[in-house]
């Protein structure tokens, strides 16, 4: 973050405590900092030094830290922006608005997000602004807030999309958007561990992360969907694939689960995988990439952990899949001993109050947090606990759910449920 506004934010940070003030919102009081933050320079200092060097160093980080700050204040077209409703597509239509060989398919996708994603980046920065003002001060949260600013501007300011060469341009300002953004999740998690003793009403905190964690879901599945019609490739459209076997996709994160797993114990539970395994529909990896390296990890932790004795003789966990004409269903069951009365109402929660520290297995915390660095697919979930909540956010999202059954002193069976793309019922919306 630009040091102008960290000064900002610790200054009125620090200030806040002291006045005890806390149903501050974040939006209502930073306006007042302004000028602490661009000092304005004398006109004889000025005129002294302006044929040097450093007064120009000087005056072109000034000049930066104004444009951000004014930017950052200056949210008249991001309060407008908000107030619309955002367009939600159903990923049938996607699916079967089909290909046309002008390339025209591709300019009504950029046009879409174009007009669509300022808006719903406007809504998360309204999101922002009604944060405690306490929370919403903490630099790496309002590190986040200015990514969100600097997104919503970028997009706002490029021309209309009239060409394939506008078009071009648009889709690497949005690579690049993507790319600004994939730690977003990790510092959101850790921006709200640092202020945690502050948060005095964790459903405010928790209804914030769920709307927003849900929002960027959608946001990179639209922004990369549209990355990904540029390529040819008969088994997808966009991102979303014709004929999706999820026997295959959950082998894939079997295989790196017990990878980890063997890493840090020398071995690992066996996986076996049943039901309609030779299933297969028109799906989304994405949100499957997050969530069930997730599940399988759960399972597999606490398989090793209730038997550090007998490390070479352990239960299987097995994972069934069911699919019908509405929806599918996958299973994972393990024999780790279950949840403890006293934490099964928790697991589901964000992790970041001190009280819910306790329920955390400090012997795990390095093992899997090694997959924050393992790439895109779902590191930013771990190692913070928001790895549960998080999948039971998009499970929701994506028009399912995401349910636990535990069955202490012998194991548990978390039930994934999302609905088909193209099954009875509309479909579900991003």
């Amino acid at each position: 973050m630009r040091p102008g506004l960290a000064v900002v934010a610790m200054e009125m940070l620090s200030g806040a405590v002291r006045g005890a003030r806390p149903r501050l919102r974040l939006g209502s009081v930073l306006q007042a900092a302004v000028t602490k933050t661009v000092p304005p320079m004398s006109n004889t200092g000025s005129r002294r030094f302006r044929s040097t060097s450093s007064m120009q160093g000087f005056s072109e980080l000034a000049r930066e830290r104004s444009k951000t700050v004014t930017s950052f204040y200056n949210q008249s077209a991001i309060d407008v922006s908000a107030e619309k409703a955002s367009v939600r597509l159903t990923l049938a239509t996607l699916l079967y608005s089909g290909k046309s060989p002008d390339g025209h398919h591709i300019l009504s996708s950029a046009k879409y997000l174009h007009k669509e994603l300022p808006v719903r980046i406007a809504h998360r920065i309204k999101g922002f602004r009604s944060l405690p003002f306490i929370i919403g001060c903490n630099p790496t949260i309002l590190q986040v807030h200015e990514l969100y600013i600097r997104a919503y501007h970028m997009l706002s300011d490029f021309p209309p999309i009239k060409d394939q060469d506008v078009e071009a341009r648009f889709c690497k300002l949005v690579q690049q958007l993507l790319d600004d953004h994939k730690d977003v999740v990790t510092m959101l998690a850790q921006g709200f561990r640092e202020c945690r003793r502050h948060i005095q009403d964790e459903t405010i905190i928790r209804s914030f992360l769920d709307t927003t964690l849900c929002s960027r879901l959608g946001i990179r599945m639209l922004a990369t969907h549209h990355l990904a019609l540029h390529e040819d490739n008969a088994d997808f459209v966009g991102i979303i694939c014709r004929r999706l076997s999820p026997k295959r996709i959950i082998e894939k994160w079997v295989d790196f689960a017990r990878h980890l797993c063997e890493h840090q114990y020398g071995s690992a539970p066996r996986v076996r995988i049943n039901g309609h395994v030779a299933a297969r529909f028109p799906f989304i990896l994405l949100p499957l990439d997050y969530i069930l390296p997730e599940l399988l990890k759960n399972a597999m932790r606490a398989t090793m952990e209730s038997h550090l004795e007998t490390p070479y003789n352990l239960p299987d966990v097995v994972v069934t899949i069911a699919n019908n004409d509405i929806d599918f269903v996958i299973r994972i069951s393990d024999r780790g001993g279950g949840i403890p009365h006293n934490i099964l109402d928790k697991v589901m929660d964000y992790h970041f109050s001190t009280a819910e520290e306790s329920a955390q297995d400090p012997r795990m915390s390095n093992l899997f947090n090694t997959i924050t660095n393992s790439g895109n697919q779902s590191g930013p979930m771990h190692g913070f606990g928001f790895g549960l909540p998080t999948s039971r956010a998009y499970a929701e999202y994506l028009g399912g759910c995401l349910s636990i059954q535990s069955m202490q002193g012998i194991g548990t069976d978390v039930y994934l449920r999302l609905r088909h793309i193209d099954g009875k019922g509309e479909s579900f919306r991003v």
